[in-house]
């Protein structure tokens, strides 16, 4: 490599060098060759040059990208999920289609909620290294009687959330007339505000409000269901019009039907009274609501299950399919309701193969 004074002084040096020969043939042809050596020696000392820099770049770059990966693992939050975080499901808005009553709810320490008049809605957030930007909103059942809190809420967040999936659980409101003006239509205003409220926050904890499904389990299955075929029907001020529907469904041994042939009828007593009238049935029988609209589902269920009949998944399958909605159901063999002869890993892990395949981690779906 040659410095700028060094082309030069041998500049200088080749016209000394023309003048002592003259002009000849000779003299020109050495002349150029002279000048055609130093326009590549030029030429190759900026590549160098260039080079260099392009090289001390990277490797700050390099150096920047390791101490913010220092950084973050040194961040709680990187590594380990935040605390739960719980809301008032209105805020400090009026609860809708709510009487003035004492709040009777029990069972808070037990797992086991009763007499909810009072909505809430629990935040899991995962660690930021699992973090994929998908969640879910999760629907305890219960029979429209109470709520299987932890069993079907609390620790199915913790399996999304260790899976990279923030999980949202609702303690949706139980019909009952003595704090509603309409106990039917209670727990889908619920569920609807929760589904604002997940898309409303999304950005807040860097989610994607394009990839929020929702999961409900028995009777919570039903208000999953309702709420995925339901959503362009609101029974809450959206003012906003934020998007009430699911980007995707899974409904476990869900109850789908208010027909008596199929219902499970104490979920239907609880919701609609004992003599419910034939549009209130059908309004309420969500395979009779599936159109093409309705989100991917996903239906796992146990043939054997005495409790909620399996029809239910079928008739709710055989309804997307007709309305040409992709869909996929798991039937096992054996493992009643609730899944309690099933390990949990078994059908635990479907929900999330499914989610997977489907893309909803992606951060490139659209």
């Amino acid at each position: 490599m040659f410095s700028g004074a060094q082309s030069t002084a041998m500049a200088n040096q080749t016209r000394v060098f023309r003048g002592a020969l003259g002009s000849t043939p000779l003299t020109r042809l050495v002349g150029f060759t002279m000048n055609k050596w130093l326009s590549r020696v030029s030429a190759g000392v900026l590549i160098v040059f260039a080079s260099l820099v392009v090289f001390a770049e990277e490797k700050n770059i390099s150096r920047k990208n390791d101490q913010k990966v220092e950084l973050s693992s040194s961040d709680p939050a990187f590594l380990f999920p935040p605390s739960m975080q719980a809301f008032n499901l209105y805020g400090d808005g009026a609860i809708p289609n709510s009487k003035p009553a004492a709040d009777e709810e029990t069972g808070a320490g037990t797992g086991w909620i009763q007499k909810v008049s009072r909505p809430y809605i629990q935040v899991y957030l995962p660690a930021k290294v699992k973090a994929t930007g998908a969640s879910v909103v999760i629907f305890p059942g219960g029979a429209y009687w109470g709520l299987s809190f932890d069993y079907e809420g609390v620790q199915q967040a913790s399996y999304f959330v260790d899976h990279g999936i923030a999980a949202f659980v609702v303690k949706y409101r139980i019909p009952n007339d003595l704090w509603m003006l309409d106990k039917s239509i209670g727990p889908l205003q619920d569920a609807q505000q929760a589904m604002k409220f997940a898309r409303t926050h999304a950005s807040q904890w860097n989610l994607d409000s394009n990839r929020i499904g929702a999961i409900g389990f028995s009777a919570g299955g039903h208000l999953a269901s309702t709420l995925a075929t339901h959503f362009n029907k609101p029974q809450i001020t959206n003012s906003d019009n934020i998007n009430l529907r699911p980007d995707f469904l899974v409904l476990v041994y869900p109850v789908i039907s208010m027909d008596s042939k199929v219902t499970h009828l104490d979920s239907r007593k609880a919701l609609l009274g004992d003599n419910p009238t034939k549009e209130r049935i059908n309004e309420f029988s969500n395979e009779l609501h599936v159109n093409s609209n309705t989100p991917p589902t996903l239906l796992l269920h146990a043939m054997d299950d005495k409790l909620v009949d399996v029809k239910n998944s079928i008739l709710f399958l055989e309804a997307l399919k007709e309305a040409g909605v992709p869909a996929q159901a798991h039937f096992f063999e054996k493992g009643d309701h609730g899944f309690f002869l099933i390990p949990r890993d078994r059908w635990q892990a479907p929900i999330l193969e499914w989610i997977t395949v489907n893309g909803w981690l992606s951060q490139q779906r659209k």
